[in-house]
This record gives structure tokens, sequence and C-alpha cells, in this order.
């Protein structure tokens, strides 16, 4: 009998580490397949962050091509289209989010023949989240000047903090298939503001975009461009998620222009009173 039940308590002891052996190799597996689903996850990230949109080829050119009336410069934090004879207050423009700087070089030209210069401000891996004051380094170079503020899609939201907590610094701000959030909140600035969307966006939130009008002032302008959608806002080809549109990229940036210089004439710029005095 004692025998038996020393072999007994050696066969559970022998169980026991099977089981508890088991255990360890499930947990291995487990673990293994976190850390895969990490690598695969990061990965994905990585590739997202890292491939941005790129400018065509004509927004490409047009910061290298000479255009009478307009010096572009080009730094480490900014593209400057600067006009030569300023008639109206300059533009600081925050892209929309993955999309290069330079896709935004055909809109600056145009509002830059037209008297304002443009600074279309290089973001961290291009979000704007990674720099929302971005606009501060423009602003301080230029201490005697007031600034219209704007951005295409996630890059409208960030301007709109900037000039919330900026009022005194801004004399306006536009949203291009874009909307403030609450730490953006506009409804009691007293700023000029202007919205353009498009018909064709499949981009843009449409739900959260209609209740963030309760952030903007009474004041504030709305214009739809029909058959436009959400890529032709700047020029880098088609977004995922995007509907096709139903005009060109060059009508839309017509249009887009158009109602910026028709909604920018209305507002009082600080250049005019400067020479004024």
């Amino acid at each position: 009998m004692m025998f038996r039940r020393k072999r007994n308590n050696y066969l559970g002891g022998y169980s026991g580490a099977r089981r508890g052996g088991s255990r360890i190799r499930t947990i291995g597996k487990i673990l293994l397949a976190v850390l895969i689903v990490l690598v695969i996850a990061c990965g994905a990230a990585a590739w997202y962050v890292l491939t941005p949109y790129q400018p065509t080829t004509e927004a490409q050119q047009a910061i290298n091509a000479t255009e009478e009336g307009i010096t572009v410069h080009n730094s480490d934090n900014w593209i400057e289209f600067a006009a030569a004879k300023p008639t109206g207050d300059s533009v600081i423009f925050y892209p929309g989010a993955r999309v290069k700087p330079e896709a935004y070089s055909l809109v600056a030209q145009r509002l830059a023949k037209n008297g304002h210069s443009v600074y279309i401000m290089k973001m961290p891996f291009n979000f704007a989240f990674f720099k929302p004051d971005a606009a501060q380094a423009v602003v301080d170079s230029n201490p005697n000047q007031k600034f219209i503020i704007g951005g295409h899609s996630l890059g409208g939201v960030f301007a709109s903090r900037y000039a919330a907590s900026h009022v005194d610094q801004i004399s306006g701000v536009f949203f291009l298939a874009s909307y403030p959030d609450d730490n953006g909140s506009l409804g009691n600035s007293g700023l000029p503001v202007m919205s353009i969307t498009a018909s064709n966006d499949g981009v843009l939130e449409r739900s959260k975009y209609e209740a963030a009008r309760v952030l903007l002032p009474a004041t504030a302008v709305y214009y739809s461009i029909q058959g436009g959608n959400h890529a032709q806002f700047g020029s880098y080809g088609e977004q995922k998620g995007d509907k096709t549109a139903q005009i060109t990229a060059d009508e839309q940036l017509e249009q887009t222009t158009n109602a910026l210089l028709s909604w920018m004439k209305e507002i009082p710029s600080s250049l005019k009173k400067a020479s004024s005095k």
C-alpha cells in the first residue's frame, strides 16, 4: 500500500507538470499572437504615416516656376507665395492629413496673384495635430500684420483652434471641407468665417459638419461646389473613400479661389489700415 501511494503521488506530480507545461505553451502562443498583431498594427500605422499624398506634377511645378508678381520661398517650416504688391492680409494655410504641403501650391499661387501672400505650413509627418501652433512662427515674423487662417480637412480643425486662442492676431478663418471642434469654437470670436464644401465629398463626415455649425458665428458664409469632391480642394490625385468628382480639378480650384477672394474682399484688412495712416 505504501508503494502504491508513492507511485500515485509521483504520477500526480507528473500530471501536474504536464498541465503546467501545457498552460505555459498556451500563454506563449497567446503572447506570440499578440506580438504578431502589434507588429502588423505598427507596420500599418507606419505605412499610413509615412506614405502621404503627393502633389501632382502641376502643383510641384508651381513652386519652381516663375510667375509674374509672385516670389516663392521654400523654407523648413513653410512654403511662401509672396505677392509682389499685397492688397490684403496674408493667408496661413494648414494642409489636410497625410497631404504634402506642395499639393496646395496652385490655390496659393492664385491667391498670391490677387494680392494675398500665402504661407502653406509644413507639419511633422504631414499631420496638423503634431504642430497645432505652427502659425505662430509666421505671426512672430510679421508682428505688424494680421492674418487670415484656414485649412483643408483636418488642417481646418487645427487652424480654427489656433484662431480661437489668437483672435487678436487673426482677421478671418476659412474651412475647406472642414469644421471646428469644441477647442476651436469661433461662435463668440467676432471673426469673419467662410466654410466651403463640395457636393461629391465622400470623406467629410456630414453629420459632424452639420453639428459643428453651432460653433461658428451666425454671420458665417457657406458655399457649396456642385460636383466637386474632397481631394480636389488640393492637387494630389484621388483620395481613399472619396467620391468621383463631376467637375474638373481646375474648375473646383477656380470656384474655391473665387469664393475665397470674394469673401476676403469684405474683411477689413490690417494692411489697408496701416497704409491709410
